[in-house]
């Protein structure tokens, strides 16, 4: 058995003490691990960079030799001893969905990325004692006697993270005889009538969707953050999820956001925690576990997110338009789709999904493989005479890989999809999921199909749809973002990240847009006063039109749409019930 004890002695250090007492030992020397990268982040988040003074005790506290093997390896030499104690502190100043963290105010642990294993020992008990006062409130999956939290083995505890503190709004509510848990850290004033409301129809939705539960009992965590924050981390009782601002929260926009994360969140608990590609089943918590179905646990769940809060009636069409807007918009302004497809993204997530990385690159799994899914989704309704859909490949994937206990593999997915088609899709994957095949045409077949099109609108400002490049405020003046490859921005030689300081001598004062539609008007060209790395430079730009860089497409319905694509449509909203 592993018995972990945890306290925070300096609040303001942000170190978590972790003690651990491993019981059961039957070797000489003793391998001590911590994962190299948690499950719902596919990259290495190296953890044991946060580690301090890492030590080995026997029983009677006397020091044992060890040495570390790798980055996240100590080889202690117990010497044949059945218990020893090692000990370590953990950095733990991050907030977010997927950190750790500790201060005077809230003791939050994600297993995976502080809490060490034992190599042969996985499959033992695991307990968490947490060293904190008795007004805390412990927020957790995890069976709980007091202060202790209790896990079959380690990987049950690796997918528990845990809220312990005094300032924990709770409210709990039954779906399918199901309870479920709403743990709200932070300060805030959620509506209670509203999430309740609005959860249990999306859950019910997905329940029916897959046509079987997996657990007991649900719990959402949430770290209701002051400032504008969006991120999510599936597990498989529980999702964490980091949102903000706190202020917004029951807002219409800002709510509608949030619904649509905590939808996606809970979502993965089937496509991707128990329906797992078989490149990670197991886990392997040392290393990466490359697959090149990003697409489909990232690009499905984005997909499903937003469309079972259509079909549950929490979003009205709008709401799911204005959405899928904004997936389409990526796309098209990702220019990282010309180079490598989202399939071979997927594997690559593993070097830099999360950041912006070499511009032009890759694309984005989330975005790119919603408009495959989308896509795929219409494809399997339209061949099969809206027999079968999408939801009917993942079904599949649930009944015949997860209750099997195996993962699926590549081809297993897309067989899948002909087989609910019945009709070959190879030509589709070969095109648009391993191949650079542009989207826009399909995706427009597949609206008109539903009896709906793609409306194709100029971007809003001068510098975007003449100029080809995008860029935020920054201290008065301009940073930019991104630049359209060939556009005039690009041929000028401006490169991301250049500040724009001044246009023709005049300092910007947050009027970029003004100033450039002036002397476009007057002189048709510019000069502009940049900075990279405080170096400065001038910067001759044309202002005559060229190009139209930047476009955003609105969905609409069509003018003439005929009584079949009204049913299609409707068949697409209820193609699972």
């Amino acid at each position: 058995m592993l018995h972990y004890k945890l306290h925070v002695k300096n609040s303001a250090s942000h170190y978590l003490y972790i003690d651990l007492h491993i019981s059961g030992i039957s070797t000489q020397t003793t391998e001590v691990n911590l994962p190299a990268w948690r499950p719902g982040r596919y990259e290495l988040g190296n953890f044991s960079k946060n580690i301090k003074k890492f030590e080995a005790f026997d029983v009677n506290d006397k020091p044992l030799e060890f040495k570390k093997t790798d980055k996240d390896t100590w080889l202690v030499e117990s010497g044949g001893k059945k218990e020893i104690k090692v000990t370590y502190a953990y950095y733990a100043a991050d907030l977010n969905a997927g950190s750790t963290y500790g201060d005077d105010k809230i003791m939050y642990a994600n297993p995976c990325n502080c809490m060490m294993y034992v190599t042969g020992l996985e499959g033992k008990e695991h307990k968490v004692t947490l060293d904190v006062p008795d007004t805390y409130y412990i927020a957790t999956s995890l069976k709980k006697e007091g202060k202790t939290l209790i896990a079959e083995n380690f990987d049950e505890l690796a997918d528990s993270p845990f809220i312990a503190s005094q300032h924990i709004l709770t409210q709990k509510f039954k779906v399918k005889d199901i309870d479920f848990y709403l743990h709200f850290s932070g300060e805030c004033s959620p509506n209670e009538e509203s999430l309740e409301r609005d959860f249990t129809k999306f859950i019910e939705e997905q329940i029916g969707f897959f046509g079987g539960i997996h657990f007991k009992e649900y719990h959402f965590l949430f770290h209701i953050l002051p400032q504008k924050f969006h991120h999510g981390v599936e597990h498989t009782k529980n999702t964490v999820i980091a949102f903000g601002p706190a202020y917004h929260l029951m807002h219409e926009g800002v709510y509608n956001e949030f619904l649509g994360l905590c939808c996606h969140e809970f979502f993965h608990t089937w496509n991707i925690k128990t329906i797992r590609p078989a490149e990670m089943h197991p886990y392997n918590y040392s290393k990466e576990n490359y697959a090149r179905t990003g697409f489909v646990y990232e690009g499905v769940t984005t997909y499903y997110g937003d469309q079972l809060l259509l079909t549950s009636g929490v979003f009205n069409q709008q709401t799911w338009e204005k959405a899928f807007e904004e997936r389409i918009t990526k796309h098209l302004h990702s220019f990282g789709r010309f180079n490598l497809s989202v399939g071979d993204s997927s594997f690559d997530n593993w070097l830099d999904g999360y950041t912006p990385g070499a511009p032009y690159r890759k694309t984005n799994i989330y975005d790119e493989g919603c408009l495959v899914a989308f896509m795929l989704d219409v494809q399997i309704l339209k061949h099969s005479k809206h027999k079968n859909s999408l939801q009917k490949v993942l079904k599949d994937l649930y009944d015949k890989f997860y209750k099997n206990n195996k993962g699926y593999a590549e081809e297993d997915f897309t067989n899948l999809c002909s087989e609910a088609a019945g009709y070959r899709l190879d030509d589709f994957f070969d095109k648009y999921v391993y191949g650079l095949e542009p989207y826009e045409p399909l995706l427009k077949e597949c609206f008109a199909y539903l009896g709906l099109e793609l409306e194709k609108h100029h971007a809003h400002t001068f510098y975007e749809r003449y100029l080809g490049l995008k860029a935020v405020e920054h201290a008065h003046h301009k940073k930019i973002t991104m630049i359209a490859p060939h556009s005039p921005a690009w041929k000028a030689g401006l490169s991301m990240n250049d500040e724009i300081f001044a246009i023709n001598g005049y300092t910007l004062k947050n009027d970029f847009q003004h100033w450039l539609t002036y002397f476009h008007a007057k002189e048709g060209k510019c000069m502009l006063t940049v900075m990279n790395q405080s170096h400065l430079r001038e910067v001759e730009m044309p202002l005559d039109h060229k190009g139209d860089f930047f476009y955003t497409y609105k969905i609409v319905y069509k003018e003439n749409v005929s009584a079949e694509e009204k049913a299609n449509f409707e068949r697409w909203k209820k193609s699972f019930r």
